[in-house]
């Protein structure tokens, strides 16, 4: 064994969030430029994690890192050293709890470094599995989104665990602007599904129409129609927010957007925190949006150009 080292990104959903829970499609783009990267050393002391600040015994890490373990444990044991004795390490270059994949984004790095450190090659299909095994941990029934996105090289669509690249024709660019708030997806995710269970006649059509509006942002990003995808931001937006994932800072940040310039915004993840994304025509308007962004709360933007991303045949 000797030193390895393993990096994924950051991902934000623009279409899809907690409707792909239930087999709607959902589309999402990675963030190349804010990276997770993991790095493990054997080690003669017994493992030792050192993440967001807090170093110690593996075992006696805070439940905020549950998912590192177990991806860490589940590695080993693909790996075929369940026992072997690990230093780790992770650095990020964008917040947890935000909504862009860290849980997904650490679990990957850690394992892809684990198996780097034992010279074990390993399928896409079972980085995959391995990566689903610590979701499990941080969101309980994770749809497989984030952990296919946060190593993936190109914008996905993504429905039922099948995942295809999506060409992105969109001249026009990405806000992403973070509300400082901390995020739960396991704990969006869990309210969606007790109102799912006590008023299906609600919370069924509304799924159902961010799933007919995703559908729709596809053939959107294909033909180059910000118009047509910025309304449906917006749409996708009030439908998050009747769902009751939304809270007041994620409005006035939205709301914020469109006043500046933006063509849509809407939240992207969990909810009830983390970041919001605004489309914006030129460069200028993006930069325009992101100051206002910043003027309205937001502790962090970040600009993208999805038309950059280049998709194999």
């Amino acid at each position: 064994m000797h030193a390895g080292v393993g990096q994924t990104v950051a991902k934000i959903i623009l279409f899809g969030e907690h409707s792909v829970v239930y087999g709607y499609p959902a589309i999402a783009m990675p963030l190349r430029n804010l990276r997770m990267i993991a790095r493990v050393e054997p080690t003669t002391r017994p493992s030792e994690l050192s993440s967001l600040g807090w170093v110690g015994p593996l075992d006696e890490a805070p439940a905020r890192f549950a998912s590192i373990v177990r991806a860490v444990d589940a590695a080993l044991e693909f790996a075929g050293h369940p026992n072997a004795r690990l230093r780790i390490e992770t650095h990020a270059e964008f917040p947890p709890e935000r909504g862009l994949g860290s849980s997904a984004a650490a679990a990957g790095a850690v394992i892809r470094a684990v198996l780097s450190a034992f010279d074990v090659d390993a399928e896409p299909e079972d980085l995959f599995d391995l990566t689903q095994m610590a979701e499990r941990i941080a969101h309980g029934h994770p749809s497989g989104l984030d952990a296919t996105a946060t190593s993936s090289q190109s914008p996905i669509h993504f429905q039922a665990g099948a995942t295809t690249a999506v060409q992105i024709n969109l001249s026009a660019w990405i806000v992403v602007a973070d509300s400082g708030i901390h995020g739960s997806t396991r704990e969006t995710v869990g309210h969606i599904r007790e109102e799912h269970e006590r008023c299906p006649e609600v919370t069924r059509p509304r799924l159902a129409e961010l799933g007919r509006i995703t559908a729709e942002a596809v053939d959107d990003v294909r033909a180059g129609d910000v118009s047509g995808l910025g309304q449906k931001m917006n749409d996708a937006h009030r439908l998050l927010a009747e769902l009751g994932v939304s809270n007041a800072r994620l409005d006035q940040l939205t709301a914020a957007a469109r006043s500046a310039g933006a063509v849509g915004a809407k939240l992207t993840g969990g909810g009830r925190g983390g970041c919001v994304i605004a489309l914006a025509r030129t460069s200028a308007d993006a930069k325009r949006i992101a100051a206002a962004l910043g003027m309205a709360g937001a502790t962090g933007t970040w600009v993208y150009a999805p038309h950059a991303y280049e998709v194999a045949a």
